[in-house]
């Protein structure tokens, strides 16, 4: 029986932990997720299976003292940088789950940027944490198609749900079947966007395209692309956006080619 800490958010990451409770050979001793949310799906998922929830602090806390004890430790979208002493404890290390092909796209803004470089090929990967963020060495990377004309932040964010759970199956299957550390390469290259940078991306410049840029940085509730009038941002949408929120099940009768009663 392997010992497992889980950490993880949204809906794939409550997948994820749910097929691992179910295996035989594995006892999630910890789950660190955002319980501190009014709405959790992997906080419902440990409270139905009785798994202990921590936070950052409190597992380290409980690692450092010995009462928190694991071989492997497994992340799926966790928004936070893990750190000593969970680093050191997993004899068969950390293992991350990022929504974006490495080594060319590290930290936050992978599908903005999918769509705003216009790409044609996206990807999800799996590699082991080091002291640094999305820097250790990968262990695999799963491409797909996704659709250059109408893709947006929000879209691929949920096409890369099914790659997600199909990778964490594959390679945690693995590595729970192997003695060792499952063979990584180097993570060497590409681009690290930060969270401020993300954010000053958004902003519509002179030149830009902008239907891509509003496609890029689709993703409710969260600011989209914006323009600043007297100090203000205003999030821009345009048809397509509208398009795609509209009831299909309601007409536009100003739109209609249906003759109007005089």
């Amino acid at each position: 029986m392997q010992k497992i800490l889980f950490l993880g958010r949204k809906s794939v990451a409550a997948q994820c932990l749910a097929w691992l409770c179910d295996r035989s050979d594995v006892d999630v001793v910890g789950v660190l997720t955002d319980s501190h949310l009014p709405v959790s799906a992997t906080r419902d998922v440990a409270e139905q299976r009785r798994i202990p929830l921590f936070t950052r602090a409190t597992a380290e806390e409980s690692a450092s003292s010995g009462k928190l004890e694991f071989d492997l430790a497994i992340s799926m979208l966790y928004w936070l940088k893990i750190r000593q002493p969970l680093l050191q404890i997993a004899s068969k290390g950390v293992i991350n789950f990022h929504p974006a092909p490495l080594p060319d796209f590290k930290g936050t803004g992978g599908y903005n940027l999918a769509i705003l470089k216009n790409l044609s090929e996206w990807g999800v990967s799996a590699h082991y944490v080091d002291e640094e963020i999305d820097t250790g060495p990968i262990i695999t990377v799963a491409r797909f198609p996704i659709d250059q004309a109408e893709e947006t932040a929000q879209s691929l964010e949920k096409r890369c749900r099914e790659p997600l759970f199909h990778l964490f199956k594959d390679v945690v299957g693995c590595a729970l079947t192997s003695s060792n550390r499952l063979p990584a390469k180097p993570n060497v290259g590409g681009v690290y966007v930060s969270r401020d940078e993300m954010e000053a991306l958004k902003e519509v410049r002179k030149n830009d395209d902008i239907p891509r840029k509003i496609r890029a940085f689709w993703y409710p509730p969260y600011d989209g692309a914006y323009l600043t009038i007297d100090g203000g941002k205003y999030t821009l949408i345009d048809r397509f956006i509208l398009n795609s929120l509209s009831d299909p099940t309601v007409g536009n009768v100003f739109m209609s080619n249906v003759e109007s009663r005089s």
